[in-house]
């Protein structure tokens, strides 16, 4: 195999590599494991919505195309205090004691050849059978959330971003203040 790039690319029929860009058919998800439990998983706390402060005007920072914004440059936003906890329950809904390794993803807006998904964090904890554990992520939104364009540029994609735990799912808006 010559191909090394990331990216999918439908032209020429190359799937991708890593779980962020392939696009084929994966036998077992990225993640996936085995356990003598079964586990849930359940959405304590997370923000909706996130509004960005720019350094400069709108005009100046925003990207896209037909005068609407989809991302912002990272330097041109007030990244200071941009910053956010997830707390997640995690349930052993089994008859044993088991380690389970909570895995939280996101899916950016699909712009600028952004990945399917990236993995933010995971936590390792163990949960009695029958018993529930709180887990917390700490998010930064300019390091975390960022994507990298076409031309290696770090910008913040504006719109929904869906974060991801087992079958949990959640939208969170990035928006210009």
């Amino acid at each position: 195999m010559t191909n090394m790039n990331m990216r999918s690319d439908p032209a020429t029929g190359y799937p991708g590599r890593t779980y962020r860009f392939y696009t084929g058919r994966t036998v077992y998800p990225f993640g996936y494991g085995l356990s003598y439990t079964t586990f849930s998983h359940t959405l304590v706390h997370a923000p909706e919505l996130i509004s960005l402060s720019l350094h400069e005007s709108p005009h100046m920072s925003c990207y896209g195309t037909n005068n609407s914004c989809t991302s912002v440059h990272v330097e041109n936003t007030k990244c200071q205090e941009l910053l956010f906890d997830i707390h997640m329950d995690v349930h052993n809904t089994g008859s044993r004691d088991g380690g389970h390794v909570v895995l939280l993803f996101f899916s950016p807006p699909e712009i600028h050849r952004s990945p399917q998904k990236s993995l933010l964090g995971f936590r390792k904890v163990h949960v009695g059978a029958g018993a529930t554990e709180r887990v917390q992520f700490s998010i930064d939104v300019c390091k975390d959330l960022s994507i990298v364009d076409e031309i290696g540029v770090k910008k913040l994609a504006l719109g929904s971003h869906i974060l991801h735990v087992g079958d949990v799912q959640h939208s969170l808006n990035l928006q210009i203040e």
